[in-house]
């Protein structure tokens, strides 16, 4: 039996991570380290805002003309809540929930995720959820993005139809097993590089990488989600300096608000690394604000229980100075050339031509084994489903308008999967 005090810190770890970080948040507003950073609480994901129940079981008659939102060319009018039987809750974050769902006359099964437009309006975040939407558009040409079959809006809620993944999130995975053997975590580090360098070849900046954003498919390969913090056209050499991102993964170039390019991917590629060999992310710390220092300051520290080649990528990627950093000459090609991966044949990798080192053996659609129970049993609001009485709704209609203005997407006939 394992040593319970050894693993305290992961417990720990997962607590946070789990509980939301309600407790982690009020530890960070009360600290004057991380409070120098006026934005550092919008890294972190809020807790869960209530969704509203409606008091009329009916489904309410659609906006008046008046109220219709321009959804511009690429809209599916259509398309609406009912169209969908909302089965399971599989997922949560700060704007609402993600479901799965099938199409009832598609038989098809999806993940949708609904987002509360009033909660994205009253943080203004609004910029960050249309980006996400502009950058699930682009993923279509690659096997380890998730994609995006369609969008649609009511008056109060968004609702992205997204691919159903249930191989659950590799951070599952991870806190059951702890951490991963090397060949194991090499193959998962190698799809994820592939995913990114996809990205950046389309000037986009991922900037939230950390297992919880990275699931396995029913084989047991790597798919990235939830890009609402993706910075769009960064081309080479260019660079932004948004604070944000997930405490545990910030590059020091974004804790010092320095310009950031996207290197700062491929320090979160070696921090995600880091913890599937480790069981712990580097520089961690239940103190945020000795975690943050020891990003900035704290050499990296590596066990001798991993190899010269993981040791010296692992060193090349959590390089403090972006500039220094594996990736920041030729991108994605001195990821792919880096001796560690020198047994990965790439065109094999994209083409899903590897066998997974671990296959989530699922038995279909319904089974949601590898899903995290807290959000498996907790009850499909009814609200989900339904569009809102007109009386109920409290955000402004013209500004959901001009917040959310070509926010539906339905794909051209000939690519509808």
């Amino acid at each position: 039996m394992k040593d319970e005090t050894k693993k305290s810190p992961l417990k720990a770890f997962m607590k946070q991570r789990r509980m939301g970080l309600n407790d982690f948040i009020q530890k960070i507003a009360n600290n004057s380290y991380a409070c120098k950073h006026p934005e550092v609480q919008s890294i972190l994901k809020i807790s869960q805002p209530q969704e509203p129940e409606l008091m009329n079981a009916n489904p309410s008659p659609p906006p008046s003309p008046s109220q219709q939102i321009n959804l511009g060319p690429s809209s599916n009018p259509h398309a609406k809540p009912s169209d969908f039987h909302f089965l399971k809750v599989i997922g949560k974050g700060s704007f609402g929930k993600v479901l799965l769902a099938r199409h009832k006359a598609e038989e098809v099964f999806y993940a949708v995720k609904v987002l509360q437009k009033k909660a994205i309006l009253k943080k203004k975040e609004e910029k960050h959820i249309m980006s996400e939407r502009n950058v699930l558009l682009k993923n279509v040409k690659h096997p380890f993005l998730v994609g995006l079959h369609f969008s649609f809006q009511t008056a109060d809620k968004l609702y992205f139809v997204l691919d159903y993944i249930n191989g659950g999130e590799l951070f599952y995975h991870l806190q059951r097993e702890r951490c991963f053997l090397e060949p194991r975590a090499r193959f998962y580090a190698a799809e994820i590089a592939s995913a990114l360098g996809y990205l950046h070849s389309l000037n986009i900046v991922y900037r939230d990488l950390k297992p919880e954003n990275i699931l396995l498919d029913s084989q047991g390969h790597i798919v990235l989600t939830d890009f609402g913090l993706c910075k769009e056209n960064i081309e080479h050499n260019s660079t932004t300096s948004t604070f944000c991102g997930t405490p545990e993964y910030l590059a020091p170039e974004v804790l010092h608000k320095q310009p950031y390019d996207r290197t700062v991917d491929w320090w979160c590629l070696g921090a995600v690394l880091y913890e599937m060999l480790y069981g712990l992310p580097p520089f961690y710390s239940r103190n945020t604000a000795e975690m943050y220092d020891n990003i900035l300051n704290k050499p990296l520290q590596l066990k001798p229980n991993i190899s010269n080649s993981a040791r010296h990528l692992l060193e090349s990627l959590l390089q403090k100075d972006r500039t220094k950093r594996l990736g920041a000459k030729d991108d994605f090609m001195e990821i792919k050339s880096h001796i560690f991966f020198s047994i990965i044949n790439w065109d094999d990798l994209i083409n899903k031509k590897i066998t997974p080192p671990f296959n989530p053996n699922v038995s279909g659609p319904n089974d949601l084994r590898h899903f995290d129970p807290e959000f498996t049993e907790e009850p499909v609001p009814n609200s989900i489903g339904k569009s809102p009485d007109s009386i109920l709704v409290t955000a402004s209609v013209k500004e959901a308008a001009e917040a959310f203005l070509g926010f539906s997407y339905a794909p051209p006939t000939d690519s509808f999967l």
